[in-house]
């Protein structure tokens, strides 16, 4: 019998104590729960996570502007990506970050993505609290909005620092399988992936979002199969849609009602358009290919299809 990422019977997910999820799958391999990241946290269960994707706020929102498909937009996001201040931004930053390190296995690791305007707050907080710096990753954007003012170089690139959980932490590295799909070679620390592709937005978008493309790529990088992934600042769960297709269980804190919903039909719509249900249990016979062996079932992933 073959399973895939809606039908597969995994260990228990933790939750919060005293939380209700604001959406959990039949199968418990997909949880959302709403509220602030660093309150939920740290009513998980210490060392219950195996790595952490945040994409935190960058504090950008500041009535500047900006280029969107050929027009001046404003850069503005919302009241969350408004900046406090240095002391507010480092806080918060190292709140966050520690109820982070909470929720790590002592092996675990964490993910940021940020621009200039946080990865150095980002950095100094992780030092701070004791992870053990492993990679800066520079994403290059292929095609970034020019810069309107013509008084700085164009913004095409975001980093995004992977640390393990403390000094200590053996991580997980799936060193032959980034070889393999970098043709042979050793994968560098610079990538490059494009903004979300259309189908990734048909149901509404986070001014933030992130290519599923970068999520599978760390994710398959740094944990296994059945692990349990965690994105402090879900959005609109690109992080929990790209563990699910790789077969990871998923835990998304979000503190916006439009994104939560986002994040419900995102997921269900996953699943409906590859013949899966994502509240059912559902057994599939294995398929026989030319040479004998098992086919995987219809809808069913492995780590391969997705580099």
């Amino acid at each position: 019998m073959t399973s895939g990422p809606s039908d597969r019977k995994t260990s228990s997910m933790p939750a919060p104590e005293g939380s209700t999820a604001a959406f959990l799958s039949k199968n418990g391999q997909f949880a959302l729960y709403q509220g602030s990241c660093i309150d939920l946290l740290h009513l998980l269960p210490e060392a219950c996570v195996d790595m952490i994707f945040a994409d935190p706020p960058y504090f950008l929102s500041n009535d500047g502007i900006t280029c969107q498909g050929g027009k001046m937009v404003s850069v503005n996001k919302g009241k969350w990506d408004r900046s406090g201040g240095f002391k507010h931004n480092y806080n918060f930053t190292r709140d966050w970050l520690a109820a982070c390190q909470h929720v790590l296995k002592p092996d675990g690791a964490i993910w940021v993505s940020g621009t200039s305007h946080i990865i150095h707050i980002v950095g100094c907080c992780l030092d701070e609290l004791g992870y053990k710096i492993l990679n800066d990753i520079t994403w290059v954007k292929p095609a970034p909005p020019p810069n309107l003012s013509c008084r700085y170089f164009t913004h095409a690139t975001e980093t995004i620092i992977w640390a393990g959980r403390n000094k200590k932490s053996r991580h997980k590295f799936n060193y032959k399988l980034m070889k393999k799909i970098n043709e042979g070679k050793q994968m560098k620390s610079v990538w490059t992936f494009g903004t979300p592709k259309k189908d990734e937005k048909i149901l509404g978008k986070h001014p933030t979002q992130k290519p599923t493309a970068l999520l599978e790529r760390i994710i398959a990088a740094s944990s296994q199969e059945e692990d349990l992934i965690l994105d402090p600042f879900s959005g609109s769960a690109t992080t929990g849609i790209s563990a699910a297709r790789l077969n990871r269980r998923y835990i998304g804190t979000e503190i916006d009602d439009e994104y939560i919903e986002l994040s419900k039909k995102r997921y269900s719509r996953e699943y409906e358009e590859r013949g899966l249900s994502p509240f059912l249990e559902v057994e599939r016979a294995p398929e026989e290919s030319a040479n004998g062996k098992p086919k995987p079932a219809k809808g069913s992933y492995t780590q391969a299809e997705f580099f």
